[in-house]
């Protein structure tokens, strides 16, 4: 049996001159969470749909469980659950009608639909909601439904496309436990997200991709060690001089400063060492900086090492796959 539930080989997805997605390569062991980061139009969102059977590649293979996506959409979409960035659920029909109807289409037994629906609406504490129309709901439930409608059929895996964009910190909390939860029952997930704190507390592996490529793949703990064991973070009063400041360290530090508007932040393996040297820079520039952390790295200093940017930054949106749905 193969170990990985989900393979993706040399994907390539273009929309006239854009490639949306241009060569990306992942495997996804079986029982694991695996996290697709970068920024809004990446690619992230274009790999999901190919990987849902929504779209096909231009070049390249993919497979869920060993099926391909390709030859074998009818399998693929019985193996996996979808919770994309957009509500599909039905705003007129109520939260349990909606989970029932999904559980028809589904074609779970009949007599099973009406307990696991309700069952969904009590785990994302919908059940007060339960007969109220969705377009009644605030955007945190409609977002929790549409997670619970991914769930209803048990699949072995799952595709959470920025799951928690739009909720507040005890959803976003509660969601990430539910994935817990799943994961050490068995299923594999895929997780796509700009909060790269979601990443790192979930993922067992990650690809960060920028512009349609993988530009680093590894653990969470992998990729920030490969920054050192501290980041400096160095705040001025403004960009301009955040900007001059960034020039002074820049003969002290071994590895070149980040600077995001009017933050700095060097990694380095002596944190100790090297704050005396950036202050006795700064001091000798008369740049005073208005607060200087010593910390350990996250998973946003290496998406700005790597790219030069925060994932939250990217505001380019991935083109829509035209018509929809493709036909088969």
């Amino acid at each position: 049996m193969n170990e990985n539930a989900i393979e993706a080989h040399g994907l390539v997805k273009r929309y006239g001159d854009l490639a949306a997605l241009d060569g990306v390569d992942f495997e996804v062991p079986r029982g694991t969470v695996f996290g697709l980061l970068g920024p809004n139009g990446a690619g992230k969102t274009t790999a999901v749909r190919i990987l849902a059977t929504v779209i096909a590649p231009d070049e390249g293979s993919a497979s869920v469980l060993g099926h391909d996506v390709v030859r074998e959409a009818d399998t693929v979409r019985s193996l996996i659950g979808l919770a994309g960035q957009y509500a599909a659920v039905d705003p007129n029909l109520t939260g349990y009608e909606n989970l029932r109807m999904i559980g028809k289409l589904a074609q779970l037994p009949y007599e099973e639909i009406p307990a696991r629906a309700d069952e969904l609406l009590g785990r994302f504490e919908l059940l007060d909601a339960r007969d109220r129309p969705v377009k009644t709901y605030s955007g945190g439930m409609r977002r929790r439904l549409d997670v619970a409608a991914a769930l209803v059929q048990r699949p072995p895996v799952l595709y959470f496309d920025e799951p928690t964009t739009g909720l507040d910190l005890p959803s976003r909390n509660a969601l990430w436990e539910m994935i817990k939860e799943l994961v050490r029952a068995g299923t594999t997930v895929l997780l796509t997200t700009q909060y790269l704190e979601e990443a790192d507390r979930l993922a067992d592996t990650i690809s960060v991709v920028d512009h349609g490529k993988v530009i680093a793949s590894g653990t969470p703990a992998q990729l920030k060690s490969g920054l050192g064991s501290t980041v400096i973070e160095i705040v001025m009063s403004d960009a301009d001089t955040a900007a001059r400041a960034e020039t002074a360290l820049t003969s002290v530090s071994p590895q070149a400063p980040e600077r995001e508007g009017s933050t700095i932040t060097i990694s380095t393996m002596d944190g100790t060492s090297l704050v005396m040297n950036v202050l006795r820079a700064l001091d000798a520039e008369q740049l005073p900086p208005s607060n200087l952390t010593l910390r350990e790295p996250s998973l946003d200093d290496v998406f700005l090492s790597l790219t030069g940017h925060r994932a939250e930054d990217g505001t380019a949106q991935e083109p829509e796959p035209v018509g929809g749905r493709r036909r088969r």
